[in-house]
């Protein structure tokens, strides 16, 4: 096997078995802090061993049992002879199975086992996506527009309140769910984001497989809770933003804005699906929530065979709505720019700049600025703003499309 395939191996089990390893190990030694660097240390030792070795017939039994070793390595290293120690035994003892509760899917399983209550709400989501989403400390930040360090330390105070508090890492029942929907949804959408538009330094401009895998988890999650509008909301949503996932990206690496795509290669089994969704949602008479509201929005998008039959009222109207639920700074922006194609550059760019405060370290606010300022044909402001949000992007697509467009100005 050569290396680049070892790599790929290597690569597939760490999107698949390390959120399973390290809740395995989490679950068995009580402590998150070992659970994650012995998973590492797998991982590290597979990445040293495999080009030699071969890739193993199980590589998440090989990763597994690794792990475990590292762990227990760990704790006697430590000479913690108190009742992890005692834990650590049970791996070479037959251990009962523990209930699944109502969730067959394991990693969706550990997602709301992970979610836990008594955490706050941001710090639980942080904290998941850390542990079984996925994302980097530097990822997350981004995710929610902090510094990494300031991220880092939120999560570690959410490892040290779980110690401190002896939250249990127990399955949830089918009662708890409805406490932890929220926190689940927020991290599913937030993987969505990551790989619609990933962040990352050494991935692609797309990450197919995290798009991917949060579809997956919120189908299931719709089987599970057929009721909950924005389980079907988030789902609607995924699936009109990843309808257009083939037009996004040009042959020469830079990003397509929705207004220059191709419309004839979106995927019209998808956007089909994500529209009979939303006209579920709409003929329930029920008050729609944050999800819904943005797939629908979406759904005007999808509807419009050209940019120029948008009904951008409508985008506006349902932005005015979402303001309501959710009065953030990213949810402004976004209506300012729908504001611009009805009302004109000039409305939409003092919108933007009475957000100058709140989205300092945004790209997407300097990139909605430059694209502003360009049509008001304020050149040497635009060229700024574009050298900002160039500096703040971390999509590659993303930062060649921004340095494009500030080379074509006059």
């Amino acid at each position: 096997m050569s290396v680049i395939d070892v790599s790929d191996a290597i690569t597939r089990a760490h999107h698949e078995e390390w959120a399973r390893v390290v809740a395995s190990l989490a679950k068995r030694f009580g402590d998150l802090d070992i659970a994650e660097e012995a998973a590492a240390e797998a991982f590290t030792t597979a990445v040293e061993r495999w080009p030699g070795d071969g890739v193993p017939p199980n590589p998440g039994a090989w990763l597994t049992t690794t792990a475990n070793r590292k762990a227990i390595d760990r704790i006697r290293r430590e000479s913690k002879r108190d009742d992890r120690q005692k834990e650590a035994q049970l791996l070479y003892e037959d251990e009962a199975p523990e209930p699944l509760g109502p969730i067959d899917d394991e990693r969706l399983r550990l997602i709301f086992t992970c979610c836990h209550p008594a955490l706050a709400m941001e710090t639980r989501v942080a904290l998941t996506l850390r542990m079984l989403g996925g994302l980097t400390v530097a990822e997350i930040a981004r995710a929610f527009l902090v510094q990494e360090a300031a991220m880092g330390q939120r999560i570690t105070r959410a490892k040290a309140k779980i110690k401190a508090a002896r939250i249990p890492y127990r399955v949830p029942s089918a009662e708890d769910l409805p406490t932890r929907v929220t926190g689940v949804l927020t991290v599913l959408f937030l993987v969505f984001n990551e790989g619609y538009l990933a962040t990352g330094p050494d991935t692609g401009p797309v990450r197919g497989e995290l798009t991917g895998e949060a579809i997956r988890l919120t189908r299931l999650m719709r089987a599970l809770m057929p009721a909950d509008g924005e389980v079907a909301g988030l789902l609607a949503l995924m699936l009109l933003i990843e309808a257009r996932r083939g037009a996004r990206v040009s042959q020469r690496g830079e990003l397509v804005a929705l207004a220059e795509q191709d419309r004839g290669a979106w995927d019209t089994t998808l956007i089909a699906e994500g529209h009979q969704l939303v006209r579920e949602r709409l003929a329930a008479g029920v008050a729609p929530g944050r999800y819904q509201i943005l797939a629908a929005i979406n759904a005007v998008h999808t509807s419009a065979r050209d940019v120029r039959d948008t009904d951008w009222s409508q985008v506006v109207a349902l932005y005015n709505q979402l303001a309501r639920l959710d009065p953030s700074p990213i949810v402004a922006l976004n209506r300012a720019i729908a504001v611009a194609e009805l009302d004109g550059p000039e409305v939409a760019l003092a919108a933007v700049d009475r957000l100058a405060d709140k989205l300092a370290g945004y790209h997407a606010y300097y990139a909605t600025r430059a694209d502003l300022l360009r049509r008001l044909g304020r050149s040497r402001e635009s060229r700024a703003a574009y050298d900002k949000a160039i500096e703040l992007a971390g999509n590659t697509a993303e930062t060649a499309y921004l340095t494009r467009r500030r080379d074509q100005l006059v």
